[in-house]
């Protein structure tokens, strides 16, 4: 799908506040209420925008196990394994990247068990070939 500065704008809006009333995003884009209606309507039908969630902040959420996830993946099967781990709820975000990794994954469970067994499951999926992960401790706020 083709999108144009207005849906990248209206993306940037609800990314910062996904429960803004319409007629408030109508506001901010200098447009009608139909019109970020029906923008909303194609983004979300055409799997642009995939969903809505909360985020919350980490510190807020001490227990929670967080890790970074090196995947390496067989030949032209990446599209197959980022499929499948997008039906992973432990998946919070997903990168491509080039070198000896070709995804990178961020994991978030709540505990060490349910942690070890996302891995397994990361690791026994078809086209995975190696991954290394590594325990997020405490984050540095910049």
């Amino acid at each position: 799908m083709h999108m144009d500065d207005l849906d990248r704008r209206l993306i940037g809006l609800l990314r910062t506040n996904a429960r803004e009333p319409v007629a408030v995003l109508a506001r901010e884009l200098g447009v009608t209420r139909t019109t970020v209606t029906s923008r909303l309507d194609r983004l979300l039908d055409t799997g642009t925008i995939l969903g809505f969630s909360a985020r919350v902040r980490v510190e807020n959420d001490p227990d929670t196990i967080r890790a970074v996830s090196l995947i390496e993946v067989e030949g032209r099967t990446t599209d197959d394994v980022i499929r499948q781990l997008r039906g992973f709820p432990e998946v919070h975000t997903l990168h491509t990247t080039n070198g000896a990794w070709d995804l990178v994954a961020e994991l978030r469970t709540d505990t060490l068990g349910h942690f070890d067994g996302v891995l397994a499951r990361i690791r026994s999926l078809d086209g995975v070939v190696n991954s290394e992960t590594s325990l997020l401790l405490s984050s540095v706020m910049i």
